[in-house]
């Protein structure tokens, strides 16, 4: 006959739990990332010298929770995007270079919504996941009262 491990915060709800979670925090940092790449889509500098916004990326990191074991998303630096600034002819504005060429954002809002999309979705997933871990605790607990 096998042992049956004792109970413990520990357990394999705990880890999911804590996964599910920092995979949540991980999504939500992301899309405020991509919302912050979409409003500063069209800023461009002030000067002629100056540079536009960068689009940023968010980057993730794997971890284990010291207090369940879980394997666990920690979320990275916000790094910046190296595709190149698009330019816009547009000799009237003061940013605007000796050829009259100004220099916008690498930011593209079908990339954006993409990744915001992305981002949902993970998060919508972890968000089961954890339900779902929920579930099987109050199961557990109605078991365990009976």
């Amino acid at each position: 006959m096998t042992a049956i491990p004792p109970i413990n915060s520990a357990g394999p709800l705990s880890r999911a739990m804590a996964s599910a979670a920092s995979g949540m925090r991980a999504q939500s940092l992301r899309a405020r990332l991509v919302a912050e790449n979409l409003a500063n889509a069209n800023s461009t500098a002030t000067s002629p010298d100056g540079m536009p916004y960068q689009r940023k990326v968010m980057t993730f990191a794997q971890a284990v929770d010291q207090a369940t074991g879980a394997v666990i998303v920690k979320p990275g630096p916000a790094v910046a995007d190296k595709t190149p600034f698009r330019t816009n002819y547009d000799p009237s504005h003061p940013a605007a270079d000796a050829s009259g060429y100004v220099k916008l954002p690498n930011v593209s809002e079908m990339v954006e919504e993409a990744d915001m999309r992305e981002a949902e979705r993970s998060y919508e997933a972890n968000l089961a996941t954890m339900s779902q871990a929920r579930s099987m605790y109050s199961k557990t607990l109605d078991i365990l009262k009976a």
